[in-house]
C-alpha cells in the first residue's frame, strides 16, 4: 500500500505555479509573442547610461541642479539582502520615481554624493546616486541640516534652486 500525504502549502505553490503559467501563456497569446521593452519610468527619464563623472553631472543638471565638478564621496558597498526599517522607508522615496532598490539586493553598488551648488538652504544640499552596472538604481536630495530633508532627485522643488 503507497499513501501520499500533500500540505496546503504543497497545493497553494502548485496553483499558484499554475496560474502563473497561465497568465504568462495568455499574455504571450494577446501579444502576439511580440517583446515589447517598458522604459524604467513613464515620466521618459533615462536612469542607465552612466559610466562617467560626466555623466553623473549632467543626469543631475537635467533637473536643474547644479553640482561641483568632482563628488564629494564614491562608496562602493554590498546592498543588504533584507532590507531594515530606514532602507524601506528610502526605497519609498524612490518609488516615488519610478525605481526599486529590492532588485538589487545583494548587488555591489556605488554611491556617489556631490554637494549641490544652487539650492536655498540654510545647510548644506547633497546630490546622491547609486550605480549599479551604468544603471541609476537610486537617487535623492538631502540637507545635512538638523532639520534636513530627503527627496526624490526627479521631483525636486524648482523653487528652491537659485
Amino acid at each position: 500500500m503507497f499513501i501520499y500525504s500533500i500540505r496546503a502549502s504543497t497545493v497553494k505553490l502548485f496553483g499558484f505555479v499554475a496560474l502563473t503559467l497561465l497568465l504568462i501563456g495568455v499574455t504571450l497569446g494577446f501579444g502576439g509573442g511580440e517583446t515589447v521593452m517598458a522604459a524604467a519610468d513613464e515620466s521618459g527619464i533615462n536612469f542607465s547610461g552612466i559610466k562617467t563623472n560626466e555623466d553623473r553631472i549632467e543626469f543631475i543638471n537635467g533637473f536643474g541642479i547644479k553640482v561641483e565638478s568632482e563628488p564629494l564621496e564614491e562608496e562602493a558597498f554590498t546592498m543588504p539582502e533584507n532590507f531594515d526599517r530606514v532602507i524601506l522607508g528610502y526605497n519609498e522615496i524612490q518609488k516615488k520615481q519610478g525605481l526599486d532598490l529590492s532588485k538589487y539586493a545583494n548587488k555591489r553598488v556605488t554611491r556617489y554624493t556631490y554637494k549641490v551648488t544652487n539650492y536655498n538652504s540654510d545647510g548644506e544640499v547633497y546630490a546622491n546616486l547609486f550605480v549599479y552596472r551604468s544603471k541609476i538604481v537610486a537617487c535623492d536630495i538631502c540637507s545635512a541640516s538638523p532639520t534636513g530633508f530627503v527627496a526624490p532627485l526627479t521631483q525636486v522643488d524648482k523653487s528652491n534652486l537659485k
